[in-house]
């Protein structure tokens, strides 16, 4: 297979969901006036309190103005994708990061490097920081040849000669337990593409969902919209409520027309320098040949599996949790099948799969209806 590490030197930064207004203009130029500025890369995710952004340094200099008031990541970060033709091989029939995840995110996780991923319509991009290049590099080797962008052209990397220590084989890799909690809301899930000729049929509906939309009262974690656009190729993650607001032909999905439901990783911001946390949950999806979308954000990761595949899905990865709140995994099921006895709603329906990462005073069971389904999101802690 063959990796390619792109030339775009990235950043990673986060805007507070209410001081948005002020980057507006120069996002609306990165969007919608291609041919005003140099930017290559640019993905903006919309969560509930706030904006999280990839962005090269073309693109970051529409925003200098306001550099006080983004939270930038220190690090530097250069991102990594498979050929789309070294993904059509082999006899599995899942998508996205489930193909990628034993020959690409679980030696970076044996090998201690830190990621953040940005699945895409297209495809799916792997982010270093640029301190971990060489290693990430060097562990990869075993599975891929390696090529760099340098202005403008493909150079194969040489081998180094060095013995990649850090570089596991398949098959030596232990089996990671999740140690952050998991939430799932029962919001249904699109993953588009746009054709960026129509783009400016659709700017005013994409910049008002995008900046003007009103914000969940409760901080739901289905609120939730991506927009990417790099090196020329459009991707758009949304609700299935907010998909309708588009015209029907306006945008490209699967032939199958598959809806996504969503798992977000953590209840407290995720450290940008811990490993292994993308393996955490690929590994067993990949493992069970389950498609998964991947996306990182400033504080938190989400993942997008196929919504047939949901009940499975909360199976393989509560199966990967050592113990929770004290008990083993077969006492949490045991516990959660008594559980769904006295409530109507399905467990895989607005499910926390949570477990505390630290000693915790535990907290009763609550309940809170999520105001895009109507559905009873259950938490549990």
């Amino acid at each position: 297979m063959e990796l390619y590490v792109l030339e775009h030197r990235l950043r990673v930064g986060s805007i507070p969901r209410d001081a948005i207004a002020p980057f507006t203009h120069g996002l609306v130029k990165l969007i919608l006036l291609r041919d005003k500025t140099k930017c290559k890369f640019l993905s903006l995710t919309r969560t509930a309190d706030e904006y999280s952004i990839i962005i090269d340094q073309e693109g970051l200099k529409e925003l200098e103005p306001l550099s006080d008031q983004l939270s930038l990541v220190n690090s530097v970060w250069y991102a990594q994708n498979v050929s789309a033709g070294a993904l059509g091989s082999g006899t599995s029939k899942a998508s996205g990061i489930t193909k990628i995840a034993k020959a690409l995110i679980l030696p970076l996780a044996e090998a201690q490097v830190p990621v953040f991923v940005m699945s895409t319509y297209q495809t799916d991009f792997i982010l270093v920081q640029e301190k971990d290049l060489d290693t990430s590099i060097e562990c990869l080797r075993s599975h891929f040849k390696i090529f760099r962008e340098v202005e403008g052209e493909t150079i194969e990397v040489p081998n180094s000669g060095t013995k990649g220590e850090t570089t596991p084989t398949r098959g030596e890799t232990n089996s990671r337990e999740i140690s952050h909690p998991l939430v799932a809301p029962p919001t249904r899930f699109s993953v588009t593409s746009l054709d960026p000729d129509t783009l400016p049929k659709v700017a005013t509906i994409l910049l008002d969902i995008l900046f003007y939309a009103d914000p969940a009262p409760d901080g739901s974690d289905a609120d939730f919209f991506s927009f990417s656009i790099i090196d020329g190729d459009i991707s758009l993650v949304m609700d299935t409520e907010t998909l309708t607001r588009f015209p029907s032909n306006a945008l490209f999905t699967s032939a199958t027309g598959e809806c996504w439901k969503m798992i977000k990783i953590g209840a407290v911001p995720l450290g940008f320098d811990e490993c292994g946390i993308v393996a955490q949950v690929s590994e067993p999806l990949a493992e069970a040949d389950i498609s998964m979308y991947y996306i990182s954000t400033y504080r938190y990761d989400h993942t997008l599996v196929p919504e047939e595949e949901m009940e499975g899905v909360v199976k393989v990865l509560l199966s990967r949790k050592a113990r929770i709140n004290g008990a083993s995994p077969e006492g949490k099921e045991e516990a959660e099948e008594s559980k769904d006895k006295t409530q109507s709603s399905s467990c895989t329906e607005g499910m926390d799969c949570s477990e505390p990462s630290a000693p915790t005073v535990e907290r009763e069971e609550t309940m809170e209806q999520d105001p895009a389904t109507s559905e009873p999101a259950k938490t549990y802690y």
